[in-house]
């Protein structure tokens, strides 16, 4: 992967599930669901706003990818699609990673306000 950060768990990902170019994609090791993938950039940059528009393009030709192939195999009713920029916004890991997560009916009581959510007394409206 061309600008790597040896010490990135992301930068040394040797079997990805997809990928292109600019990007790849591989399964979360702490699924939501059922078929949650994330979408990576493969040059290290931390930041989704510091991603090029041909690392985004390349993100989003395979954020497509994996929906069409996660309607095929597991036919969810709904996704969520996010990404966590900075520590205060839940970021975890610093390379710039977009969750793809198949939502099921009934895999939460209310999931009235989705990604509203990651502030609980804000998603119900």
């Amino acid at each position: 992967m061309a600008d790597r950060d040896n010490e990135c768990v992301f930068c040394n990902i040797r079997a990805p599930i997809a990928e292109n170019d600019l990007a790849f994609a591989i399964f979360d090791r702490f699924p939501v669901n059922p078929g949650h993938v994330l979408i990576l950039p493969k040059r290290h940059v931390d930041n989704f706003f510091a991603t090029t528009p041909s690392e985004r393009d390349a993100m989003l030709t395979l954020l497509m990818e994996l929906k069409r192939r996660t309607d095929e195999k597991l036919a969810p009713d709904g996704y969520n699609v996010g990404v966590n920029i900075g520590v205060a916004a839940g970021q975890t890991v610093m390379h710039v990673h977009m969750h793809l997560i198949p939502r099921f009916g009934g895999d939460t009581p209310n999931p009235r306000g989705g990604v509203r959510g990651v502030i609980p007394s804000k998603q119900n409206y």
